[in-house]
């Protein structure tokens, strides 16, 4: 006759199939746990890892890797301890104890728990395999996205951002920080991404000569357990935060910044694997930065070369037609017989005039480089008026005469600057303002004789002098 398997030959092929069928390693070690608490009987079974920092595992998802049986006070009950080893390494144990009526743990319990745990290591090494593919699958796809934000339009605006947010998501980490050098030789935190206070952590700087910042600047990755206790730490904000990498922005010998990456107080430590691909991350992520950089300096070259172009057509084509057409006038008003259309001709010439003046006005500002701040008044002026045509709606008309760069000082400038944007914001408040006009002229004389600088913005908006229409400012201060 076939011997009948024995009662619990059944339960053990239950609890090796729930145990390899799982990937996720929590999910694993929960299987471990429930199947030995349900072959022996015990009233709690618990998995003591051996390594926690080195388990991949949380802290607080550790603490739930058991039954929820009692856990009967130690010495008061018979306890089974079987360990679990993963290669040649000793991964944790497994300790049950409360059978029913304190009944002692059999050898056959025993045995059955082993056949377990040799099962258990080799699905654990089989998760674990399995989450290291999945992190370097999600890293590199982390760093592709990073590549693809910073070379497209989507991430151009603020690339530095893009970097630490996605950093922080891949890291699991509670906060994303970039850091740049500063004159003094140290580094200060530019650009953080947290989902708690990410303004507190800006300006927060590492102190020249640490240790830390000689490791960065040297282009080394540095590792921290705890940085709330490390000395090497000198940021205000470092009690925040617990493990934390700190990982050189480098592309080409060059070092762009640093990319710090700090978990909680008390989070899990990083593994080996997290560090080497944050490194890796962080190689990629300089390389985009290096690159998008790169693109957008030559838009802007391509941006001034087309700026400039426009400036030389201007000049070259319409600034002479215009001049040689007013000459035309000029020349025709002084003709015998020309007295009945002379005060035409003599608006046509201002107009036209005018209309040279604006023109170089325009040109101008087409030679300035968007992106930089104007140095010379009349740029300066020109920015301002720019300013305020998105509070009136059309664009002032600005006007210039005399060396205004050259001959009026910046102290004279600033406060030049301070009357048009008050005169400006008056005009904005004012109703029914449909032109302004704005014009300054060096030299200017005062009634006394002296020499200076003259404002003059008028507008036709209303509650003008006797509640009429248009109202002048004028503005003028010694040189």
């Amino acid at each position: 006759m076939t011997a009948r398997p024995a009662p619990r030959l059944p339960r053990l092929l239950e609890a090796l199939v729930g145990v390899g069928t799982d990937l996720d390693l929590r999910g694993v070690l929960q299987h471990i746990v429930a199947g030995a608490a349900e072959l022996t009987g015990a009233g709690h079974a618990a998995l003591v890892v051996t390594d926690p920092g080195g388990s991949g595992l949380a802290e607080s998802d550790l603490a739930e890797i058991r039954t929820s049986g009692p856990d009967p006070a130690p010495g008061t009950a018979p306890l089974l301890r079987v360990p679990i080893h993963v290669g040649d390494e000793e991964f944790g144990e497994l300790r049950l104890t409360g059978r029913p009526g304190a009944a002692p743990f059999t050898v056959e319990d025993e045995q059955l728990l082993r056949v377990l745990a040799t099962q258990a290591g080799v699905s654990i090494g089989n998760a674990r395999l399995y989450e290291t593919a999945r992190q370097r699958e999600r890293w590199i796809e982390g760093a592709a996205a990073v590549t693809t934000a910073l070379l497209t339009e989507e991430g151009a605006g603020d690339a530095l951002t893009t970097v630490a947010e996605r950093a922080r998501l891949l890291a699991g980490a509670s906060a994303g920080v970039i850091l740049h050098p500063t004159a003094e030789g140290g580094m200060s935190i530019v650009t953080a991404s947290s989902p708690d206070d990410p303004d507190g952590m800006l300006g927060a700087t590492i102190t020249p000569g640490s240790p830390v910042l000689e490791q960065l600047l040297g282009g080394e990755p540095v590792f921290i357990e705890d940085s709330a206790t490390d000395p090497r730490m000198t940021t205000r904000v470092r009690h925040r935060f617990g493990p934390s990498m700190m990982l050189p922005l480098q592309a080409g010998g060059r070092l762009i910044g640093t990319l710090a990456l700090p978990r909680r107080r008390g989070g899990r430590p990083y593994t080996d694997l997290e560090r080497l691909l944050a490194t890796q991350f962080a190689s990629q992520a300089a390389l985009a930065l290096v690159l998008a950089d790169a693109r957008r300096g030559r838009e802007r070259l391509a941006v001034y070369e087309d700026r400039d172009r426009i400036a030389r057509d201007l000049h070259d084509l319409v600034v002479q037609r215009l001049f040689a057409t007013g000459m035309m006038l000029e020349s025709t008003r002084r003709r015998p017989g020309a007295d009945d259309v002379s005060d035409i001709l003599g608006r046509a010439v201002d107009e036209l005039r005018s209309t040279v003046g604006e023109v170089r006005t325009t040109i101008f500002a087409l030679q300035q480089p968007p992106a930089d701040p104007p140095t010379g008044l009349r740029g300066r002026v020109l920015r301002e008026t720019a300013s305020a045509a998105a509070r009136l709606g059309f664009a002032p008309s600005t006007h210039f005469a005399g060396a205004v760069d050259t001959r009026v000082p910046d102290r004279v400038a600033d406060r030049l600057l301070t009357a048009l944007r008050d005169a400006l914001a008056d005009a904005s408040a004012r109703p029914g303002v449909s032109r302004v006009e704005v014009a300054v002229e060096t030299p200017a004389r005062s009634p006394d004789g002296r020499d200076g600088v003259r404002l003059r913005v008028v507008d036709d908006g209303e509650g003008g002098p006797e509640e009429g229409r248009g109202t002048t400012l004028t503005w003028w201060a010694p040189l």
